[in-house]
This record gives C-alpha cells, structure tokens and sequence, in this order.
C-alpha cells in the first residue's frame, strides 16, 4: 500500500503574488503562507486515517502477522529488559534519596517509601520507559522499514502478493501493545527495589519504615492506571513509527528524516496522553 497523495490546485483564476501592488503583497504573502500549512497539516492527519483503516483491514490477516508478531515481542519487549531495567534503577534511586532529604523536621520517615511508590507507580515508570523505548524500539521500526520503502522491498512485497501493512505493521504494533505493559511492570518493580535499597544504605530510612510507606494508601487501581498509560504508549509508539516509515522517501537521507521526526513526534504524543490519562483517571486514585 503506498501513501495517498493530497493536491489542492490554486484553480485557472489564481494570481500569482508579484502581479499585486507592493502594499499587498505582504498579507497576501501571509495568508497563502497560511493556506499551504493548513492544507499540509490536514493532509497529513488524512494520510494518517487511511494508514489506520489499513491496519484495521489488516487485521484480518492473521495468517501473515501472527507468525511474525513473536520475534517483534522479543526485538520490542526482551532485548529492551536492560535498558529499561537500567532507566527504572536509577529514577527509583534518585527519587528515594532527593525525597529522604527534602522531607521537613517531624515527617515520618515513612513518607519516603510512599512518596516512591507513587512517582514510579503512576508517573516515572511508564512514561520514561515508554520515552526510552520510543528512541531505541521507535528509531529501529522506522528505520527498518523505511528503508525496504526506500529499496522497493515493500513494492516486492505487493508484488509476491502478500499485504506489507500485515506483514510490517501490525506484527510491531501487536508487540508494542503487549510488551510495553510488561515491561512497566518490570520497571516498576525495580525501580521501586532500587528506591529500597538506597533509602536503606545511602539515606538512613529503616526498612520497616520504607515498607509502611509502600503499603499507605495503596488501592489497586494505582497499578492498572500504570498500565493503561503504558498500553497506549506503546500503541502511539508503534503506530506512529511504522506510518514514518512506511512513507519514508528521497532514499537514505530521506530514512534519517524520518526516524528523527518520527522518534519526536511519538515523544510529544506521550507526553500529550500522559497528560490527557492524569487528566481525566488521576481523579479515581483519590
């Protein structure tokens, strides 16, 4: 499947900007400026909602995409254990120590562990892995496939009649669906050991203290909104790299366009759900 193309003609009865008096030529400089962003920008998003109704075409496939979405959970989920093991290590570490010695005169000691548990639980752990995973996992997806764009292996693709959106796409996205929630998890739980751990050797808080805090208002709702962060995460992840890809153009140049601009634009969408998801459930851990 390639990108649709999106043409807007300027029509027969289209002045160009030189033949208007000189005291006009700036607004209308301005305007036209204008015209052509908006008419990019809701181009794009068009190009984006047909590449989405392909994946759900797509679907129906399972035959292509089932065999491959194994090896994308262990490209996605396995081979990233250490980074975001790592990552979730040392944000648990920090947290523990700067919160240890921020804390007011009089404060139990056991704030610690509960002010930990909830900074990784609900924020810290899904979403740096999720900003770790998009320029490790991200950068890789898109730049895989867009350079089969790039060397027509996905024309041959088209050809040898298998569906490349089946075979490409949906695989990763069904990885990232799956493992990224795994994977919080994980980050979660170390982070927090981690946050133990330097509360008990570096910052004098005694581990029955750090466990109270740990169990101070916890509900479990608090581990299902970290995972629904970080379903979505992984679905923007995926979804928006692979479309980078997919459209990718101008051969190698044009692959390292589109791996950095999709690794930032899957960032700010992270960043944009992260704050949509607190806006509206962070009121249902109260």
């Amino acid at each position: 499947m390639s990108a649709p193309s999106f043409h807007v003609s300027r029509g027969p009865d289209a002045r160009s900007t030189a033949s208007f008096p000189i005291p006009q030529r700036v607004g209308i400089l301005f305007f036209r400026q204008m015209a052509r962003w908006g008419t990019a920008f809701f181009s794009d998003i068009g190009r984006r909602v047909l590449f989405l109704r392909e994946i759900g075409r797509a679907f129906g496939e399972a035959r292509t995409y089932l065999p491959l979405t194994l090896h994308q959970m262990r490209t996605i989920g396995v081979d990233s254990i250490p980074l975001a093991g790592l990552v979730a290590a040392f944000i648990g570490a920090v947290s523990a120590f700067q919160t240890r010695y921020q804390l007011l005169p009089g404060v139990p000691l056991s704030t610690v562990g509960w002010i930990v548990r909830q900074m990784i639980i609900l924020e810290l752990g899904p979403l740096l892995t999720a900003l770790v995973l998009a320029g490790r996992v991200g950068a890789r997806m898109t730049a895989e496939i867009g350079t089969m764009r790039v060397t027509e292996q996905i024309d041959a693709l088209e050809t040898l009649a298998f569906d490349p959106v089946a075979y490409l796409i949906v695989p990763r996205l069904l990885a990232a669906l799956v493992m990224l929630p795994i994977l919080t998890v994980l980050a979660n739980a170390i982070g927090i050991v981690s946050g133990l751990g330097i509360s008990i050797v570096a910052a004098g808080v005694p581990m029955d203290d750090f466990t109270t805090g740990l169990r101070l208002t916890f509900i479990p709702f608090q581990v299902f909104y970290s995972l629904i962060k970080a379903t979505l995460f992984g679905g923007a992840i995926a979804l928006v790299c692979s479309y980078e890809g997919f459209v990718t153009e101008a051969g190698a140049e044009g692959v390292g366009r589109s791996t950095a601009r999709a690794v930032v634009i899957s960032s700010v969408i992270i960043l944009m759900l992260d704050a949509l998801i607190a806006l509206y459930l962070a009121p249902l851990l109260q």
